[in-house]
């Protein structure tokens, strides 16, 4: 069975509309999907310009690329509520999410980011975060303690370089081996990249 790693940071948007399709994308294909979180603030900071869409964009741009993400949720029927700090600090999702086991990874980051972008909830903050894992039928508790590791904590670092050193530079990402693709909207090429022959 091909094999398709998706790379996503729980602050982007475009990254929570491929969580949402990855699966309707992938199944038909045979495809198994390696959730990977991580976050890409380090790799924006390693670039002079810290090329974040929505920071440090002009005005105009900013508002084209608010209005492009209001657009494309409206076309996949994801019901996007704007967080009211925006990008929020994903660290403690990735660190959640990294903590649970394969199976549980695509549930739990969905449920992380729809707390996010439909519900605008806090999820930076552990109490906030407990309490979306909790309501998913997730033990929080165990979770939570599982996130908050230095071992855990070392990984998803380990996690980052790695990214980088895979020449990932935005999220979501998609890799089918050394093959990468960037952007929700790649999401159907890495699929059909994914089922040619020789992959």
């Amino acid at each position: 069975m091909p094999s398709l790693e998706f790379w996503y940071d729980f602050a982007s948007p475009y990254a929570w509309m491929a969580a949402e399709r990855i699966d309707a994308c992938t199944q038909a294909a045979g495809i198994e999907v390696l959730w990977r979180p991580f976050v890409i603030g380090p790799i924006l900071r390693q670039r002079p310009d810290n090329p974040s869409p929505f920071q440090n964009a002009t005005p105009a741009q900013r508002a084209y690329r608010r209005r492009e993400v209001e657009r494309l949720c409206a076309k996949y029927g994801l019901p996007l509520r704007w967080p009211g700090s925006y990008p929020r600090n994903g660290l403690l999702a990735a660190r959640l999410a990294r903590a649970a086991t394969a199976d549980l990874r695509p549930a739990l980051s969905r449920a992380l980011y729809r707390a996010n972008f439909v519900d605008d909830r806090e999820i930076s903050d552990a109490t906030v975060v407990g309490e979306v894992v909790a309501a998913h039928g997730f033990d929080a508790e165990a979770l939570l303690a599982a996130a908050l590791t230095e071992q855990n904590k070392r990984g998803l670092m380990a996690d980052v370089d790695e990214a980088m050193a895979r020449g990932i530079f935005g999220a979501p990402s998609f890799l089918i081996g050394n093959e990468l693709f960037w952007g929700n909207d790649r999401l159907e090429l890495a699929v059909e990249w994914a089922q040619r022959p020789w992959m």
